[in-house]
This record gives structure tokens, sequence and C-alpha cells, in this order.
């Protein structure tokens, strides 16, 4: 995941304690006081909300705890708890859906004594506690079930508050000085608690229940429920985030829409099932994560970064996690470029790193970022986002053929092209390259961007205007995608220069940073065009962009699988015989599944089907020991051993967007799948199926006006490819 804020690996490393960091922490650092997966968060999102609850569907409270109820980028509830006759009920059972829609947790009272007499003996009452969200709202209902055989009255209360932190608060941001907040009891139903900003703007939570408490405050809702011998009585509860929005208690209505447009939404998609149960878990939760990630936004559906730290519109995001769901998925693809066109820069902004022709780097609404306390309002410290801005056009429009978003996007895509040329490259070398105009910005602006993330082989941090290897990569790829797309568009002057750049800057490339001794690609060049020679993940977005040589991809991907970068789990972002090498850091050692995916996609381009299944198991093995089968952020690169499973980086977003994607990306390496929309040809490059599944079946595979659905299963040593059904005039192609 792009982080807003470094992450060095020595602070990563002790943030298993309370203890803060000797050094001073870089700007937007997130501390790690304590770990997000240790609390296995049940997570929930729609829209522009979300929520992390704790197994029994409650919000603890603590400086610490991330957990609480978001709405635009601001906390609207940060405390809830529920107890029965004053006693906190007894967990039963805690799961979110398959499809994410909602969170079910079965709960039952404790041994109730007044003084020294039993009272209520546990398991009396059962409580099945029912939660989603929807249109800025969290929706509950409370299920008493008497299962006892005598009639009860019990006390049933909810505690609850919010602080109304920034979210850059929650990540451990400290601030001088705060807004105000109240709260009071509106009817014997509702209660809002409101908070006005430095900003000046208000922001209300109004609570909602039904039937009306017994007794309301400010900060509690009590309710004396009685029960004949199995007898059932349900409490809604709704919390409405923002001033404008209606709060109410509908809680079935509300339900059946929720599920309904996770319906609508999932059907635009392919369905993906294998011969493997598991796998089809790790499929199912990434697809239906993708779905509870992706926002529906006026220019189409929108994948947000991640939970609880990045659930808003990330550029480089967005577009990795589009580029490998075009497969499946092509209207992802089309809502990332439409909304990235929209905020495209248009003039230069130091504050933002901005300037004309750059494609976002984050977006926030928060009223740390409305008032300048941190840059990320709209902010463009990515040097990649805009390459891959272009590169994802080209794509979509091989994948589609869809000629009339192209042409809507043709001149944000030339913009780009433009910031390219010469924003990017400022002195004239022919290499793309960042440094911060501002000292508020990010320091790295690659997608390892954390301080200390950019190093020379005897662990010296890179300085100056740094050119990243994987970098001209993707402004190479973007040249050929944009050549293609000026060949559509009826320009092929334009479409021969850009290639042209494309195979001189390849030239370049091979001559800067490839390292011959070492058999492998630099890191990076740095201010003074000195190469980081170090062995990094990096690389291997090379090969996924095709600016490799042949001869010279063999060799990258040898060293990729070697020991020192392939940890069992994956492929870590830096070797372990390096500088600065550390398993449990954020980007010097650590597995990112969706840099193994695009790396896999790069082994795969250049005929290397064994090594990329090799990191497709590897990751599907890992997702078995991940809660959910839900595949983080990120995890630690310690190697792989007997009996244990993978090692839990503290922080990590979950889920997570590019992660989210990742099992789609690694599904078409191993596949070698090609989708042309012109010609409406399936293609299948050198297909191989994981020693895990024995067949894989595609459906509702769209392309063009045709739909296909495609059997491939085990022959021999090879794949056989059969078309199962197919409405239109599509053909399906195997290259062996």
């Amino acid at each position: 995941m792009i982080v807003s804020a470094a992450q060095p690996e020595d602070a990563a490393r002790a943030g298993v304690t309370a203890a803060p960091p000797a050094h001073t922490a870089p700007d937007f650092y997130i501390p790690a006081t304590s770990s997000v997966l240790e609390r296995r968060p049940r997570t929930l999102k729609h829209g522009d909300t979300f929520a992390m609850f704790d197994h029994y569907g409650d919000l603890g409270d603590g400086v610490a705890n991330p957990e609480g109820i978001y709405h635009e980028d601001t906390r609207y509830l940060s405390r809830l708890r529920l107890e029965i006759e004053g006693r906190r009920p007894l967990l039963l059972s805690s799961t979110v859906q398959n499809n994410n829609a909602l969170l079910t947790v079965d709960l039952t009272n404790p041994d109730i004594y007044y003084g020294e007499d039993l009272m209520l003996p546990r398991d009396s009452i059962h409580i099945m506690r029912s939660k989603f969200l929807w249109n800025s709202s969290c929706y509950e209902a409370l299920v008493c079930h008497n299962y006892s055989s005598e009639s009860r009255t019990v006390r049933v209360t909810l505690e609850y508050e919010s602080d109304f932190r920034d979210l850059f608060e929650v990540r451990g941001h400290q601030r001088p000085k705060r807004g105000t907040a109240a709260a009071h009891v509106a009817s014997p139903r509702r209660v809002v608690l409101c908070y006005t900003g430095l900003d000046e703007r208000r922001r209300e939570t109004a609570l909602v229940f039904d039937p009306a408490p017994t007794r309301l405050t400010e900060q509690r809702a009590e309710w004396h429920v009685t029960l004949a011998p199995g007898a059932r009585d349900v409490l809604f509860v709704s919390v409405a985030c923002g001033s404008d929005t209606p709060a109410d208690c509908r809680f079935l209505p509300n339900l059946r829409r929720a599920y309904r447009a996770r319906v609508q939404a999932s059907r635009r998609q392919a369905n993906v099932s294998t011969s493997n149960d598991i796998f089809n878990e790790l499929l199912c939760r990434s697809m239906a994560d993708l779905v509870m990630l992706s926002t529906e936004t006026p220019h189409g559906p929108y994948p947000y970064a991640g939970i609880p730290w990045f659930s808003t519109a990330f550029g480089r995001d967005g577009i990795i996690t589009a580029i490998q769901m075009l497969a499946f998925d092509p209207e992802l693809a089309r809502g990332v470029l439409c909304l990235l066109a929209a905020t495209q820069a248009t003039a230069p902004d130091p504050a933002r790193d901005a300037e004309p022709g750059k494609i976002l780097h984050e977006m926030r609404r928060g009223e740390m970022a409305l008032l300048g306390e941190v840059p990320f309002g709209l902010y463009y410290g990515s040097v990649d986002a805009t390459p891959l801005f272009v590169l994802l056009a080209g794509l979509y429009w091989q994948r589609t053929a869809d000629i009339d978003t192209v042409r809507r996007l043709w001149p944000h895509i030339l913009a780009a092209l433009e910031w390219t040329d010469r924003y990017g490259d400022p002195d004239g070398d022919g290499f793309v390259e960042y440094l911060r105009k501002s000292p508020t910005g990010l320091a790295n602006q690659g997608w390892k961007d954390s301080e200390d993330s950019i190093f020379h082989a005897d662990g010296s941090l890179a300085r100056g205007s740094i050119a990243l290897c994987e970098v001209q990569a993707y402004v190479y790829a973007a040249k050929h995608a944009a050549a293609l797309l000026a060949r559509a568009l009826d320009e092929p002057q334009l479409a021969e220069r850009l290639s042209g750049e494309a195979e001189a800057l390849r030239v370049r490339f091979e001559d800067r940073f490839w390292m011959d001794d070492l058999g492998y690609y630099a890191l990076a060049l740095d201010g003074g065009k000195h190469p980081c020679r170090v062995i990094t993940s990096n690389a291997g977005h090379a090969l996924f962009c095709g600016i490799a040589a042949p001869d010279r991809a063999a060799r990258v991907a040898e060293r990729l699988m070697s020991n020192e970068m392939f940890c069992g789990w994956g492929i870590r972002t830096v070797g372990s015989d390096q500088a600065r090498y550390n398993p449990m850091s954020y980007h010097n050692g650590s597995v990112w599944p969706h840099d193994n995916a695009l790396v896999a996609l790069g082994l795969a381009r250049y005929g290397h089907m064994d090594a990329a299944n090799r990191v497709l198991t590897a990751l599907f093995d890992a997702s078995t020991h991940m809660d959910l089968r839900r595949l983080p952020e990120l995890f630690c690169g310690v190697r792989r051993k007997p009996e244990r499973g993978p090692t839990a980086y503290p922080v990590a977003c979950s889920p997570q967007a590019w992660a989210s994607a990742a099992p789609f990306g690694l599904l078409t390496a191993a596949l070698g799948i090609e989708l042309e929309a012109q010609s409406e040809k399936v293609r299948f490059v050198h297909p191989q199926l994981p020693s895990c599944l024995a067949e894989i079946e595609l459906k509702n595979l769209r392309l063009g006006s045709s739909t296909l659905d495609v059997l491939l299963h085990r022959r021999g040593i090879g794949v056989a490819v059969s078309v199962i059904e197919k409405s239109g005039k599509a053909s399906v192609e195997v290259l062996l």
C-alpha cells in the first residue's frame, strides 16, 4: 500500500510495544503502538463510510485504538459498548458474511448475581447482533431471545460517544488545538453528538433507537426488556454520519438495498471458480472486498485503497488495482481513469506537489486536510501515477475497444505525456525523476514511499532527484500505450513519435540501469546519477512493462526466485543479503501481494511460467493462514518454515484494494490471459495450472459484443482449454 507517511523499519520493529521511537518520527508517520491485525477487526464499508468493530460488534476506547465508524476521514463514533445487566455479554461467534454485507455476532449473558444470589444463569438470554452500512449510516438489530423456562426482564444498555477525530489524529498526529464538541437528547428516540471543527464545519452523529429506550442520555441508552419463556424481542439502532444524512431505523428495507447494490456490482464481473475449495474462498473474499472497497463516484466505480488508513481515492493504488482486474472487470478501469482525469492537476502548486498534467496521488476530506494541517486534500506527490494513468488507458482500450471513452480521455492523456516529458524530467536527461517541492510532502514518491526505502549498497540513503527503475519502465510502457491510442484516433505521426521515444528510453535504460556484474537492474539513479546498486523487487516491474532485454530478463527472473528474494511466501521487496534488509520493515524486506502479482505478470510476459506459478502458489499458501482468507496490504518477509504460517505486519491495511486484486493478477499471469476487443479474441499464452488447481472455469467473460464461459483443465503436463458456452463471434486461441 502506498503510505502517505514514511514508515522506517526500526519503528515498525519497535511497533509491538507501547514505547515511542527513540528518534523523531517523520511527518505523517503511522505509529505502531498496537497491532491492527492482532485485533482482527470486523470491517464494513459503503461509499465514503467504513467501520471497524471488535469481535463483539463494539467499539473500544483508547487513543491508540483505531476502531470506530468513520465518514469522510473523520471518526463519527469512537465508542460503543453493549451490556446486559451491567456486564459485557459472553462471545459465542462473530463473522462477516462472505459478501461483506453483514456483520453477525452471537452473544449470551454471563452468570448475573445480585449479592450472593444467582439471578440470571449464563446462557439464558441469547443476543444476535447484526450490523451493516448503507448511505452514510450504520444499522443494527439486537435480537434478544429468552431460552430459559422462566419469564425474564433484563436490562440491555448501549454506551456511546464520539471524539470526532480526524483520521490523521487517530493515526497518531498531534494537534495543538481542536474544535468544540457537544451532545444533546433530541427526542425520546434520538441523540445527537456534534462537533464544530476549526474549519467551521459542523459534523453530526445522530443515534436513533426503536423502540424508544426506557432511559436515554447523551452517552447511554437503556432498555428493560421483558421476555416470556421462548420469546424474543428486537431492538433497532442506527448511527447516521453527517448532518445531511437521514436518521432512521429501517433495518430490513435498507439491508435489502445494500444486498441489491452488491449483486448489481458483481454482475459486471467475470466469475472465476476452481477445483480447489480453499482457492475459491480466497477468490470470493477478494472479489467481495473489491466490491466493498469500490465507491460509486460520479465518474464510475473507484476502488478505495484500504481500511483503516487509506479509505479514499489514491491514484497509484486505483490504477494498479484496475490493471490486475482488467480481464475480469474492465468497468473498474473506466471508473479509475475518469475520476483521475477529472482531478488531474492543471496548474503548479508546490505545496501539493502539483504540476499541469500530473495525476492525483491522494484525496482527503477531513478537517486537517481542509485546514492544510496535512497536505493531502488533493495531493499529487507520486512520480508514477501519471505514466501509469496513460498505460491503463492503453490497456483499457485493448480490453474494451471503447473509443468514446478514449476520445474523452485523450486531452488528459496528452497532458499526462506533456508532464512526463517536461516536469517529470526537469534536467532533460531522458529519465523521469522526483524531488518533492515542499518540505511537508512525501520524501519518496514511488510506490515504496517510506523515508528509508531508496538507498545505496552501503545502506546510505539516496539524495537529490531520484529516477526509479520501475518508473522508467512505466514511462516506456505508457508511450507504447499512447502510440496505440494515437493510431486508434488516426494520429499516425504522433504514434510514430511516441514509439520512437519509447525505444530511445529503452536503450538509455539498459545503458544506465543494468548492472552486469550483479545481473540485475539498479533500484534507482540518485541526484548525482549514481546507481543504487541494490537487489529489490522493483526490477520485476521492468519485466511487467517489457522494457528489459530477454536475456537480461532471464537473469532478473533467476535472481527474483533466489533464496535471498523469494522467502517461500512470496518475493521480498529487498533481498535478504542487502543493506537495510529487515523482514519486519514496511518496504525493505516485506512481502506485498500486489508487488508479487505485477512481478508474476512480468515473469509470464517473458515466458517464465514456472516462476510465475511458484509465486501464485506461495501467495495462495499464505492466504490459507490469513483471517477470512484475506490477503493483507503486506506481511513480513520471514522465511517460510514447516508448520508455521506467514508473519503478520502490525499496521497493515486489511482489506486493501491492490492486495485484494492480486489473486486475479496472479491468475492472469499463470493462464497467460490476453484479450483483444477489436478482434474479439481471447488468447491463452503458455497457460499453466499451479499444482493446487486441476481446473479453472471462467464465466461471463465479456469481450466486445461477446460473452464466453471457458474451462481450463490439466491434461498431462499441459493445459486443455474448452469453450463451454459462447454468445457472439469471439474466438479462443491457445499458444502452447
